[in-house]
């Protein structure tokens, strides 16, 4: 017997919050929290971490978290600098994004 697996998810629905006193987007899925962690200090927005849970993963939530964190960056003229592992490699593979890079 096959496990029972979560229904798909489309990226289009999340719901994305920017907990800006938490230096976090945040997505909640499921009753998981899936996270993009940043610092931010004089105009550069540095991604520290990126967590979705396992049992959520491959389903474009990560991307959809770093896509807002993306798009709040350019918003507000800010640079961005990918410290963590996923975020280096979605910006190495978004070339639009290459202009954020600080």
């Amino acid at each position: 017997m096959r496990p029972a697996r979560a229904p798909p998810i489309t990226v289009m629905d999340l719901e994305i919050e920017h907990l800006v006193e938490q230096h976090r987007f945040q997505a909640v899925v499921q009753d998981r929290v899936c996270i993009a962690q940043y610092r931010l200090d004089a105009g550069v927005l540095s991604i520290t971490h990126t967590e979705v849970p396992q049992m959520l993963q491959g389903r474009g939530i990560a991307g959809a978290l770093m896509q807002a964190v993306l798009d709040h960056a350019r918003a507000h003229g800010l640079k961005v600098r990918p410290l963590c592992s996923y975020a280096q490699v979605y910006m190495r593979r978004h070339p639009a994004s290459a202009d954020l890079r600080a």
